[in-house]
This record gives structure tokens, C-alpha cells and sequence, in this order.
């Protein structure tokens, strides 16, 4: 059994992840893999991406890998990065496609007419680079993690949720976007916390040890 998959759907540098996870947690075996029933069998899954979403979610599906998507989301420790974020919610401007739906929301791309730093100078889409991130809701992912701690962020996207008790970390580029969101036991990111230096390897070390309060019935699934 696979102690963690890393969700390959031919989309991103996915052993950069595989390999920051194996260095806080050389005890367990990662496996990067675009094997459904890998996937359904791994007791913990990371679904990242780069790229553009209507590729990604055609890739994802073109490969049977939805339902054993849809499925961890439901019901282990799953943890999205980038598009593995974008992709949770229902649609997307981004070539007007839809995403899983397992979130409320929309994907938005960053407006020009914010596009506008403090000082009024023009910022450029794709926001790249470092950027502070707010911790607004306690979550075990932020343990040991000071407030502020800056990521690293590539994106021309960002999620839109339709429902605020979703949200889990905000950052700023012109507007203040979500950058994080987290329900039971899910937590998804928009940085790249492979690229985060400290932060982001003790965010992948905190979600390694994440133990998630599961409902009762993705709890009886998961003990089966």
C-alpha cells in the first residue's frame, strides 16, 4: 500500500513534489502515479498541476482518474496544489470549463483594471514570485507556520468560493484573492509550497501527520 500518491495526470514537474515529500517524511513511500486504483489505494493524495484547466481536467479524465479523485476528496487526507486547487471547484473562466465541483465557486482570472500594486505600479499577470500569506481560519496545515510566512506563487487564475467558511488563507495581487481553502479533509493551496522553502516544507510535513476528523460514513469507507 502506498502511503502517499502524488496524482499524475501529465500535467507539472510532479517529482519537484514527490521529492519535498520525501524529504520530511523519508519514512513513508511516495509514489507518483497516474494509476486509479494507486490512487483509491494510497492512505493519503496530493493533486497538483500547472498549466491551464480545460488541458488539465481533459488530461485527468482522459486518463479514468476523476472518480479516484473525486473519491479521496471524499474520504482521506488530500491535499491540492495550484490547478489541484482550481480543479475542486465547478467552473472556471479559464477556457469556460467545468471542475469537479466537489467546492462552491468559480475560478477567476486576475482583472486588468486591478492590476495596480500600492504604489500604482502596473503589475503583470501571471502573478509570479513571493507573496505573504494571511492565515484566516487555525487549521493543523498551519501549525508551526508564522503568520505571514511568505510562498512561492505561479498563476494568471485564482478560486472565487461561494461559500466563506471555506477559506483558509488569503494572499494579495491588485485584489485580495483566496489562496487556501480547507473543509473536513481537504485542504488545497494555490502557491507551490515544492518551491516554499520552510514554510511550504512544513506545510507538506504538517499534512504528512494531518490526522482529519472524517464524517461517519467516509470514516466506515476508509476503515473497510
Amino acid at each position: 500500500m502506498t502511503d502517499i500518491a502524488v496524482v499524475d495526470y501529465g500535467m507539472g514537474n510532479l517529482r519537484s513534489v514527490a521529492k519535498a515529500i520525501e524529504h520530511v517524511a523519508p519514512h513513508l513511500t511516495v509514489t507518483v502515479t497516474s494509476d486509479p486504483e494507486a490512487v483509491t489505494r494510497a492512505a493519503r493524495v496530493v493533486f497538483p498541476g500547472q498549466g491551464a484547466m480545460p488541458d488539465c481536467m481533459r488530461e485527468m479524465n482522459a486518463r479514468g482518474l476523476r472518480e479516484a479523485v473525486m473519491d479521496a476528496a471524499r474520504r482521506k487526507p488530500f491535499l491540492g496544489i495550484c490547478i489541484g486547487l482550481q480543479m475542486l471547484f465547478e467552473s472556471s473562466e479559464e477556457g469556460d470549463v467545468q471542475g469537479l465541483g466537489l467546492f462552491p465557486g468559480r475560478v477567476r482570472r486576475f482583472p486588468a483594471d486591478k492590476m495596480a500594486g500600492p504604489d500604482g505600479e502596473k503589475l503583470k499577470v501571471p502573478h509570479m514570485g513571493w507573496n505573504e500569506v494571511e492565515q484566516v481560519q487555525s487549521h493543523a496545515l498551519w501549525a508551526g507556520i508564522p503568520q505571514g510566512s511568505r510562498y512561492y506563487f505561479v498563476h494568471s487564475y485564482y478560486v472565487d468560493p461561494g461559500a466563506g467558511g471555506l477559506v483558509a488563507g488569503m494572499s494579495s495581487y491588485g485584489l485580495p484573492f483566496t489562496c487556501a481553502v480547507a473543509r473536513e479533509n481537504v485542504f488545497a493551496v494555490q502557491f507551490h509550497p515544492e518551491k516554499s522553502q520552510a514554510a511550504g516544507l512544513r506545510l507538506l510535513s504538517n499534512f504528512v501527520s494531518w490526522e482529519p476528523a472524517l464524517r461517519g460514513a467516509a470514516r466506515a469507507a476508509a476503515a473497510a
